[in-house]
C-alpha cells in the first residue's frame, strides 16, 4: 500500500487523473465462470472456424484449382517460436554453420500463420485440447479428448457424452474413402494421437485401470476405442509406443503404470481382426524394415513412451525414429488412388522440455525437422502438408551471446560479467540443480557453468530455471503454423487452433467445408467420369470375350 501511495504522488496531476480515471486498470480479474464457458460448443466453434475460412478465402485465386488429394499434419508437441529458433541455430551449428542463418525445411514453406492455443477453460493449453481442436475443430476443455466443453471429467452423463462427441479430419478422410494414419514417438493412446480416433473425457484414461468405475459403462478407454470403434479401426498405419496400455505384454512391466486390469490383449485382437487382409505387426527396426507388401501396419516399438532420438538403440532389436516410422507409413497410404490423411507427432519435444532437457528437447526437434524434409520430398504437388505445434514451452533464448554461440552455452556480455545460459526455462525442475543455498561460489548460492562441464557431455543435463518445479509448463504464446501445398494459401492471419481442421476440410474436400469449396464438385465429376470410363472400358472388354 505504501509503494502505491508512493508511486501516485510522484505523478504530475495530469497522469494522477489519468489513472484515476482508469481505475479498471487496476481492478481484480476474476476467471471466466464455468457457466460462460458452456457457451462455446461444438456449434460455436464451427461457426468460428467457418468465419476465419469466409475471410480468408477472400484471398483465394481462381487460378489455384487443385484440390489436396493427400494431407500430411506434422505436429511438434511443445515446439514453440523459441525452440523453432534454437532447433535452426542447433542443426546448423552441427553442420558447420554458425547457426543462425540455417534454414529449418519448413522454413521455406510460402504460407505461415499464428495460432492461438488457449483452451476454452485455460490460457496456457494441455495436448488434449489443443489437438482436439487441431483434429476436429472444435476448442474443448482442458485434457479432454474428442469431445467438447460440456464433458465435464467430474460429471457421468451419458447423454451429455453422446452430445459431445466430435468428428474430425481421420473420420472424414474415410468417409471420403481416403487411407488414415497416425506416427508418433509417444503412446499412441497419448493425447496427440488419441484426439484422432478417441472421445474421452480426460486423457488420462488410455487404459481400462486409469478409468473411474462410474465412467466405464457408457465410455470405452482410449486404447480400446483404437482397436473396437472407428475411425480408429480403420487405420491403415498405426505406428509408435505404448503396448503396455495395449495389453501386449512380452517383458516385465510392474514398474509401469496404466497396467490393464481387463486381461484384454487389444493387439491380438488387431491381429485377429485383421485376419484375411494384408496386414503386418512390428515390434522393432528389423521387422519394421522387413514389412513387405501389406494394406495395414501395426508397429508398437516400446512399453511406454519411444526412447529419446539421442537415446534410443539404434540396432535391429531397437527402435525405429519418427522419420523411418514415417517412410514406412507413407509407403502404405500411398497406395490409395483416393489418397490419405496422415498424422505425424514429434512427441517427445515436449518431455524433454517439462524436464528442462534442452538438448533432448532440440535433438527431437531436428528429427522431426528431417522427417518434414522426408515428406516434401516423398509427397508430390498434390499433398497440403502442414506443420504447427499444440503449444509453446516456458523456454527462452536469453542474455547476449556473440553470433555463432553454442546454442547451448552461456555468454557473458553482461553488466555483472556472469555467465548466463542462452537457453532458459521459466520454471522447472533444473532450479534444484543449479541453485544450492549452502553453496558458496562466485556466484553467490548459483553453479557456476563456466566449470559445470555436464553441459556438454550429459544428455540430460538440465537448463537453468528460475522457479522450482517437478515439472516444467507449457507455455501460452501462439506457436506458428507453417504450409505447403494445394490449399495452404488459406494459412495466413492470426488465427485460432480449431481453424486448422475447417481449413483441411475444405481444401481436401472432406467433411462439413467441403461443401463451399466449387472445385470439390469439379474434383467429383472428374472422378466420376474416370470411374465410367473405367466402367465402360471394363464392360466393352468383357463383351469382346
Amino acid at each position: 500500500m505504501f509503494v502505491a501511495i508512493t508511486v501516485l504522488c510522484l505523478l504530475v496531476p495530469s497522469q494522477l487523473a489519468a489513472v484515476i480515471k482508469n481505475e479498471n486498470l487496476f481492478q481484480y480479474i476474476n476467471p471466466t465462470p464455468d457457466n460462460e464457458l458452456l457457451r462455446e460448443d461444438k456449434q460455436f466453434w464451427y461457426d468460428v472456424g467457418n468465419n476465419y475460412l469466409e475471410k480468408n478465402l477472400r484471398y483465394d485465386h481462381e487460378s489455384t484449382t487443385k484440390v489436396a488429394k493427400n494431407v500430411v499434419i506434422l505436429i511438434g508437441d511443445g515446439m514453440g517460436i523459441s525452440t523453432i529458433t534454437a532447433t535452426r541455430i542447433y542443426k546448423g551449428q552441427r553442420s558447420g554453420k554458425s547457426g543462425e542463418d540455417h534454414t529449418l525445411a519448413y522454413d521455406n514453406f510460402p504460407n505461415v500463420a499464428l495460432v492461438k492455443t488457449y483452451n476454452v477453460d485455460m490460457q496456457v493449453p494441455d495436448s488434449a485440447g489443443t489437438a482436439t481442436a487441431l483434429f476436429t475443430g472444435v476448442k474443448t476443455r482442458y485434457e479432454a479428448v474428442g469431445v467438447d466443453v460440456n464433458c465435464n471429467k467430474t460429471i457421468a452423463d451419458r447423454t451429455v457424452f453422446e452430445a459431445s462427441k466430435l468428428e474430425g479430419i481421420m473420420t472424414w478422410a474415410q468417409q471420403a474413402n481416403k487411407s488414415t494414419g497416425i506416427v508418433t514417438t509417444t503412446r499412441i493412446t497419448h493425447a496427440t494421437p488419441a484426439s484422432t480416433y478417441a472421445h474421452a473425457h480426460y486423457r488420462e484414461w488410455e487404459c481400462d485401470s486409469e478409468m473411474p468405475q462410474e465412467f466405464k459403462p457408457f465410455v470405452k478407454d482410449i486404447a480400446r476405442q483404437l482397436v473396437e470403434d472407428a475411425p480408429g479401426n480403420n487405420f491403415k498405419v498405426i505406428l509408435g509406443g505404448g503396448y503396455q496400455q495395449m495389453g501386449h505384454i512380452f517383458e516385465d512391466l510392474s514398474d509401469g503404470e496404466c497396467v490393464r486390469n481387463d486381461t484384454l490383449n487389444l493387439t491380438q485382437t488387431w491381429i485377429d481382426d485383421h485376419k484375411g487382409l494384408k496386414a503386418s505387426f512390428v515390434t522393432n527396426n528389423q521387422q519394421l524394415e522387413n514389412v513387405g507388401d501389406v494394406d495395414y501396419l501395426l508397429g508398437l516399438f516400446y512399453p511406454d513412451h519411444l526412447p529419446y532420438e539421442l537415446l534410443r538403440n539404434k540396432g535391429l532389436d531397437g527402435t525405429p525414429s519418427l522419420s523411418q516410422m514415417t517412410k514406412k507409413g507413407l509407403d502404405i497410404l500411398q497406395k490409395n488412388p483416393n489418397g490419405f490423411v496422415l498424422m505425424v507427432e514429434g512427441g517427445r519435444i515436449d518431455h524433454g522440455h517439462h524436464d528442462n532437457y534442452a538438448r533432448l528437447a532440440l535433438e527431437e526437434a531436428s528429427e522431426f525437422e528431417k522427417t518434414v524434409a522426408l515428406i516434401v520430398e516423398t509427397c508430390g504437388p498434390e499433398t497440403l502438408i502442414l506443420v504447427t505445434a499444440d503449444h509453446s514451452h516456458a523456454m527462452t533464448l536469453n542474455g547476449y551471446s556473440r553470433r555463432g554461440n553454442d546454442i547451448l552455452g552461456y555468454g557473458l556480455e553482461t553488466e555483472d560479467d556472469k555467465p548466463a545460459l542462452t537457453l532458459t526455462y521459466a520454471n522447472g525442475p533444473g532450479f534444484a540443480y543449479h541453485f544450492s543455498p549452502n553453496v558458496s561460489t562466485v556466484l553467490g548460492p548459483w553453479r557456476d557453468v563456466r566449470e559445470d562441464w555436464n553441459r556438454l557431455n550429459n544428455p540430460k543435463y538440465q537448463q537453468m530455471a528460475s522457479f522450482e518445479l517437478d515439472d516444467e509448463t507449457h507455455g501460452g504464446e501462439d506457436v506458428a503454423i507453417f504450409g505447403t501445398g494445394p490449399g495452404s494459401h488459406l494459412v495466413r492471419g492470426v488465427v485460432e487452433q480449431n481453424y486448422v481442421a475447417h481449413l483441411i476440410s475444405y481444401a481436401a474436400c472432406i467433411g462439413p467445408r467441403a461443401g463451399i469449396n466449387p472445385r470439390c464438385a469439379k474434383n467429383l465429376d472428374v472422378s466420376l467420369v474416370g470411374n465410367f470410363y473405367l466402367l465402360f472400358s471394363m464392360l466393352f472388354f468383357l463383351n469382346k470375350l
